[in-house]
């Protein structure tokens, strides 16, 4: 269903980054969708698998990525359709208003997405990238302390990514050269030139990308400690890396030489592994509690969702100061593990914020506090019915 574009209000500046229209075709359980977001909080609520989670994917998949699921785009598409899908936004933003489309290629294979900006192929996806940003929670994320350290680390460096859009680059580059080398030595006897080559581009990227993740987890800290956070607890990151403790006492063209000798010496081991034991897929990252020391890793299921929160509320305080916009936040099931107290607090730091918020929830009446703030939607069958006890203007 498509409803009216509202006017700008008197009494909250609209935010320099925003949502104004979602158009879905052929995208999960959706055949045909178009919406006009009427506020700057928007909630969504319905039953399990009604199409809550499928909205706040279409927009993550708006910037490069797979998005909030991870999802292959071949599995995007709607059941029974033809394998096609599009998502397609429109945007204000501080350079003026901008359109993004992605999805499937016409007459391409289903597994192939590409992006649109302003109606034409961006030259990289960093292009998008630097005019958008998004930060999300998912129901997956609630054990991000306590399971394995890819997703940690692919967190991370979404934090990272939204700060600096050339980070996936040096990422992407970086896992590149990793499976060159693997394959080189799994296939034995490799080119000794080739190989110092391709160990080369590893220490170049790894440092490049281990400087951006240790530039960012000082810059969060630094402004969770100044409150960014509020009035969840302030987190601390620590980033767990020799790349990391090496760049803390040595330039980094003194790291990469370390770096590129400690490849060349481990060749034999590595071959043996099949994998590199040293590089910046090795970095893990450390969340504790800033005021009492307490590591997420230790902490209850609801401190530990308070500390994910403030993470994500104080990244978006941080990217608005050094950006000009704050990013986008999809809150996925984010009120889960949160007492009555901790939800007042954050719907009360969504009001309070530069940042548009879509949240999910399976209960209507967990959002009702926010009903004079928020526009409130039922999702049901992959359409949108609003619901008139919030508003259908902005505040």
């Amino acid at each position: 269903m498509d409803h009216a574009s509202p006017s700008p209000s008197a009494s909250v500046p609209p935010p320099a980054l925003r949502l104004v229209r979602l158009t879905l075709s052929q995208f999960r359980n959706c055949e045909r969708l178009s919406w006009r977001p009427a506020g700057r909080i928007a909630v969504l609520f319905g039953a399990n698998g009604s199409g809550k989670t499928s909205l706040l994917e279409a927009i993550s998949l708006l910037l490069p990525g797979r998005g909030l699921r991870g999802a292959r785009a071949a599995d995007l598409a709607r059941r029974g359709g033809d394998g096609a899908w599009a998502v397609a936004g429109r945007f204000d933003t501080p350079a003026g208003p901008l359109d993004v489309g992605t999805g499937t290629a016409p007459d391409g294979p289903p597994e192939r997405r590409i992006f649109r900006l302003d109606g034409a192929a961006p030259r990289t996806q960093a292009e998008v990238a630097a005019r958008l940003a998004a930060v999300w929670i998912t129901p997956q994320m609630d054990r991000l302390f306590q399971e394995g350290t890819s997703g940690r680390r692919r967190f991370l460096d979404r934090l990272v990514f939204a700060l600096e859009p050339g980070h996936a680059r040096e990422v992407a580059a970086h896992d590149e050269a990793q499976a060159e080398r693997n394959r080189l030595l799994a296939a034995g006897a490799p080119d000794a030139a080739w190989l110092a080559g391709v160990e080369d581009a590893i220490a170049r990227h790894a440092v490049a990308v281990t400087a951006a993740r240790a530039s960012l987890a000082r810059r969060l800290n630094a402004a969770l400690a100044a409150g960014a956070a509020d009035p969840f607890p302030a987190a601390h990151i620590a980033l767990l890396c020799p790349i990391a403790a090496r760049l803390g006492a040595a330039p980094a063209l003194a790291v990469e030489e370390w770096l590129r000798a400690d490849l060349a010496a481990a060749r034999a081991r590595d071959a043996a592994a099949g994998s590199a034991a040293l590089g910046a897929q090795r970095a893990d990252m450390a969340v504790s509690d800033a005021a009492s020391g307490l590591a997420a890793a230790e902490a209850s299921t609801g401190q530990q969702k308070a500390l994910l929160l403030g993470l994500v509320l104080g990244h978006a305080a941080l990217l608005a100061e050094a950006r000009g916009f704050a990013p986008l936040l999809l809150l996925d099931e984010a009120t889960v593990h949160l007492d009555p107290d901790r939800r007042l607090a954050l719907f009360a730091a969504l009001r309070r914020g530069p940042a548009q918020a879509f949240l999910t929830a399976t209960d209507r009446e967990v959002f009702l506090p926010l009903r004079e703030a928020a526009e409130g939607l039922r999702v049901a069958d992959g359409s949108l019915v609003r619901d008139p006890d919030f508003i259908t203007t902005p505040p």
